[in-house]
């Protein structure tokens, strides 16, 4: 039971480390304001 508990919590909050926020423009691409490298999602 424990180790299905850690696999749910795991893959429901583990996307939100790597997601950002940010606009868009319409290719999915956008410019970091902090490094100002451009990237597509």
């Amino acid at each position: 039971m424990k180790k299905i508990l850690i696999f749910i919590l795991i893959t429901s909050f583990g996307t939100t480390a790597y997601s950002h926020g940010g606009r868009t423009d319409k290719n999915g691409c956008h410019k970091d304001s902090r490094t100002g490298d451009r990237h597509c999602h």
